[in-house]
């Protein structure tokens, strides 16, 4: 009986790596579907597989242990720092972490509910009243190929002198400086940057006025899309 052991043990380990490799796979071409798709691509997508979303989230939690720092840890030390009365809309929340972390009052977006706090829906169409929030927050939430109509909504439901707050992968920002300038163009003034990071940058903007009609040719970035390892 000895032998079969480790024969066992090694039909096991052969076993994990194949369905991690399989994980793998699938979480690169959901990946690829929505960065190449619009958000309402993604709502579809995932209304009809609900459980894409999870295995999406899982080799999602993967990348992003790999990192020194979790950037939704940036977003809860600045809201830390601010009133607590100030009312926030989490577009693309995940699990909910920020919600999760302070004391205000956080609409939390997402395709799929991880969690009982998330409202499902499409991040381009969120079921908030015009002018409703202090702080727009998206973390690593900017996936859809419809940017303008994505940013255009936060505008729509924040308050004039709001705070809109972009973490985003820092190789998808092919050119900052026009990236910055097309968001005067939908309504935004750069109030802080930090670009220290290799891994994500941090924005911070404020609401000027509604967007201005027209398309914003900067307002592009790359779709971050990962290697077979």
């Amino acid at each position: 009986e000895a032998p079969s052991e480790p024969r066992s043990g090694r039909s096991a380990a052969l076993r994990a790596r194949m369905e991690e490799r399989l994980l793998g796979a699938r979480f690169r071409y959901l990946n690829q579907q929505l960065y190449t798709g619009t958000s309402r691509d993604a709502a579809r997508l995932f209304r009809a597989d609900p459980a894409a979303f999870h295995l999406y989230h899982r080799g999602f939690e993967r990348q992003v242990r790999r990192w020194p720092e979790r950037p939704v840890q940036r977003i809860v030390r600045y809201l830390r720092r601010r009133p607590a009365s100030l009312v926030v809309a989490d577009f693309g929340c995940g699990d909910c972490t920020l919600a999760a972390s302070v004391k205000n009052r956080v609409h939390c977006f997402d395709l799929v509910p991880l969690s009982p706090r998330v409202t499902v829906c499409d991040m381009a169409k969120v079921p908030l009243a015009a002018e409703s929030v202090d702080v727009a927050v998206f973390c690593l939430a900017l996936m859809g190929t419809n940017l303008q109509e994505i940013l255009g909504e936060a505008n729509r439901v924040l308050k004039l002198g709001g705070t809109l707050l972009v973490a985003e992968v820092a190789s998808r920002f092919e050119d900052i400086r026009a990236f910055l300038k097309a968001m005067t163009q939908l309504g935004f003034k750069t109030v802080s940057k930090d670009l220290s990071s290799s891994y994500f940058y941090v924005l911070e903007f404020a609401k000027t006025g509604p967007a201005r009609p027209g398309a914003a040719p900067g307002l592009r970035l790359r779709p971050c899309l990962y290697k077979r390892r």
